[in-house]
């Protein structure tokens, strides 16, 4: 293998298996591309992190994090601008909720300097592997986890922290074509003091049958509801949610601690905000939501999250009524939300808030 000396050891493949993906059939987090990025942090202090070819990992059976499920993870996007320069979307924020899921977790937190280089050089070691079709990108998921051996309820002593990278195409096949959403009021997701503010393997695992049910139902989302009342609204499985009411766009607020604090979600508001559009983060009841339908006020609904960017909705099913939003259209304000973020993205428009990382070549 060769190995080049740089500020992050990289170790490269003898032999990429690029030419064996087909770009046509993509799909979301199904391919993996030739190398990852890992760190592991031992004897209380990170060591050197190291780009390394994929490859499987050994671990041992009384591995904790799969006893207790002390892990977390992240997930951003590398893109493919117009003038052909790299781009990624807001890394920093990213190395930020990292740490606060981390400290949520009894996890040391990695440095974000040393996160923003290490994605740096992945994403510059891979950048073959970036899709060139608009809406395409290279998925990068960071994942940490506990990494020490043992059986008993306590924080790990080790950690790993692993940063894969996977060519995706959008995450939902039929694009922007509005979802149909359940909305739960049998299960909870997250409750108020426990895990839902932080990107951590426990919340996922707790939506999956509700999901699993919803989708024999034929929906393709669940909406949870708070895990106190079940009355008030918290999030999508996979992304933030946001009402158009009226003039308003509504999202629920954050100081519950049950909900993500997305990415997308915050540039969203950002840019509703320089739009001229009113924007509330407020506590807001599913029936707040019906009663809108029914006053003819609720002019749309929509998901923000970094797998999909913006996901119209245009279905929502609460106790057996269902509503059809914009007549199961995309809204104009989801629709401007998703071509102004993908513009950023992609240096089609002008980038004034200095969220783009330009990854600089090693």
């Amino acid at each position: 293998m060769n190995v080049i000396e740089d500020r992050i050891k990289i170790t490269k493949v003898k032999k990429s298996k690029i030419e064996n993906v087909n770009w046509n059939t993509l799909g979301f987090g199904k391919v993996f591309s030739d190398h990852i990025f890992v760190v592991d942090y031992i004897n209380g202090q990170w060591e050197e992190g190291k780009i390394i070819p994929y490859s499987d990992m050994a671990f041992e059976p009384t591995m904790c994090t799969l006893h207790y499920g002390q892990t977390i993870f992240e997930g951003l996007k590398a893109y493919l601008d117009i003038n052909g320069d790299v781009n990624i979307f807001r890394p920093d924020r990213n190395a930020k909720r990292l740490n606060n899921s981390a400290t949520r977790l009894v996890m040391p937190e990695y440095p974000e300097e040393k996160f923003l280089e290490a994605i740096n050089d992945l994403v510059a070691v891979e950048k073959d592997w970036i899709p060139k079709e608009r809406g395409q990108a290279l998925y990068l998921r960071p994942v940490m986890f506990g990494s020490s051996n043992f059986l008993g309820v306590h924080s790990s002593d080790n950690y790993k922290l692993v940063i894969i990278c996977s060519p995706v195409a959008s995450y939902y096949a039929a694009g922007l074509k509005p979802v149909s959403i359940l909305v739960s009021h049998e299960y909870v997701r997250a409750v108020r003091g426990g895990l839902g503010m932080a990107k951590t393997a426990a919340n996922y695992a707790a939506s999956l049958l509700a999901g699993k049910e919803a989708k024999a139902k034929g929906f393709d989302q669940v909406l949870w509801l708070d895990g106190v009342h079940q009355e008030y609204v918290d999030e999508v499985g996979a992304m933030n949610i946001m009402f158009v009411i009226g003039d308003e766009l509504v999202t629920p607020t954050l100081d519950q601690g049950s909900i993500l604090p997305g990415v997308t979600r915050e540039t969203v508001l950002a840019l509703a905000k320089e739009k001229g559009i009113k924007t509330s983060e407020r506590r807001i009841r599913i029936s707040e939501v019906y009663d809108a339908h029914e006053r003819g006020e609720l002019k749309e609904v929509f998901g923000t999250g970094t797998a999909a960017i913006i996901s119209p909705v245009g279905k929502l099913n609460y106790k057996g009524k269902e509503i059809v939003i914009n007549n199961n259209e995309i809204g104009p304000v989801a629709h401007d939300m998703y071509e102004t973020i993908v513009g950023i993205q992609r240096g089609e428009l002008e980038d004034t808030h200095g969220w783009i990382h330009k990854v600089a070549s090693i």
